[in-house]
């Protein structure tokens, strides 16, 4: 039953009692960023002193102590070409960053041009990418750097809104690419359903040279018995003869260890043929003892999928406590909508219109950090203000729920007041 306009007030009151009460002795609550949480991090450090020293060479072919080798050891792309579905030649295994590899691609097509300079990006007048928002802030950081126009392109249950991006990408050759979480997107846990990758695949483009950034960070990161799984857009793309615009990545820094992981990318072999010139320049090879490492700890896909099963352990029950008490506490109401997803690092919250900041801010002042509202949309700038991202997973069970409690009652409080004084 809808509540009189004393009723709101008269609760309205009662929270603002409670986060004065909480805001005397302010919490030490993190929920900014999609850090693993310590006990993650204990499940690999028996990597740490699994290498010996006949493991760092081979007496014939290769010495992974030394220069060389610069697209990765046989073994690291042999196992990275399992977790990305292409052959191990189409494969180029880095540092420990993705979102390094994904720079360095943007910026050697921006200034280098591919195949030469006369193409590169930074010669035409305007460029612009594709944003699919709500959607991971470091990747559009990387493009605004860059100089890139972001056009956002909403997201819907089952990838970015593909009748906008085909309308876009069909009559402006200045759009150059989009970037794509497939799986368990940053924040809103969406797996790209197989339509969306054949149209990614297939759509008609003004600029030849589109790219589609496939940041495929969270493919093995499932939360539950549902494992969500993406189409291959690699093979997609080489059935319509797009595969140039494949661009895929992934990396171990949720894994094993974010500080001192492995990364790689995945193209089609003209891609990589290029690349690895680009790379040539800046690098006579990347951490060769890291890669042994990380392929001897881990082996194979199929046993990187049990021990991704203990992540899921730690992790599980953290994104169930966020929504048994959300939906407890909102049962009645619809101040806030958010997601469950069934992999990934985030719980994206839909507030009502013009409220995220508000409740940022007043998170905040009693000690609960989140990521900055509306920063999952180009320039942060979200004229509906109506998103914040959780990540849950560094903190315990305990502060999850603690924090959860808080954000219970800054949205109603939040939400209540704006809505008592529109009514005035």
């Amino acid at each position: 039953m809808e509540k009189t306009t004393a009723e709101k007030k008269q609760r309205l009151t009662e929270l603002k009692e409670s986060y004065e009460t909480v805001k005397k002795n302010p919490l030490q609550l993190n929920l900014k960023r999609g850090v693993p949480g310590k006990n993650q991090l204990q499940l690999s450090e028996p990597m740490l002193t699994v290498l010996t020293p006949e493991d760092l060479y081979e007496e014939t072919t290769a010495d992974f102590r030394n220069y060389g080798i610069l697209t990765g050891i046989p073994e690291a792309k042999q196992f990275f070409s399992e977790v990305l579905g292409t052959a191990p030649e189409e494969v180029i295994v880095g540092g420990n960053s993705s979102l390094q590899l994904m720079y360095m691609v943007l910026a050697s097509k921006l200034f280098l041009g591919q195949p030469d300079r006369k193409s590169a990006w930074s010669q035409e007048e305007q460029i612009k990418f594709l944003c699919p928002s709500p959607g991971y802030d470091r990747h559009f950081n990387v493009t605004e750097k860059l100089g890139f126009e972001l056009i956002p392109i909403p997201m819907t249950d089952t990838g970015p809104d593909m009748d906008e991006v085909e309308r876009l990408t069909a009559s402006d050759a200045s759009i150059k690419g989009i970037w794509c979480v497939p799986v368990y997107s940053n924040p809103t846990g969406t797996t790209y359903s197989d339509e969306v990758v054949e149209r990614l695949a297939s759509m008609k483009t003004l600029a030849e040279d589109f790219t589609i950034m496939w940041d495929n960070a969270y493919v093995v990161h499932h939360l539950t018995e549902t494992k969500d799984e993406v189409k291959n857009l690699l093979d997609t793309c080489k059935k319509y003869g797009t595969e140039k615009r494949a661009w895929m990545f992934c990396s171990t820094s949720k894994i094993t260890f974010p500080g001192a992981g492995v990364a790689a990318l995945a193209s089609s072999k003209e891609n990589i043929e290029w690349f690895t010139e680009i790379l040539s320049d800046q690098t006579i090879g990347f951490d060769k003892v890291n890669q042994k490492r990380h392929v001897k700890f881990l082996k194979n896909k199929a046993h990187l999928m049990k021990h991704m099963e203990k992540h899921a352990v730690l992790l599980q029950p953290k994104f169930h406590k966020i929504d048994t008490l959300l939906s407890e506490y909102f049962k009645d109401d619809n101040i806030l909508e958010w997601t469950v997803p069934n992999g990934g690092y985030f719980v994206h919250l839909t507030t009502q219109e013009g409220c995220a900041t508000q409740i940022v801010e007043a998170l905040a002042a009693i000690g609960v950090s989140v990521t900055e509202a509306n920063s999952s949309y180009p320039y942060s700038t979200n004229p509906k203000d109506n998103s914040i991202r959780l990540a849950p997973t560094s903190i315990p069970v305990e502060e999850v729920e603690e924090a959860v409690q808080m954000i219970c009652l800054c949205a109603e409080m939040v939400t209540l007041e704006k809505e008592l004084q529109s009514n005035k």
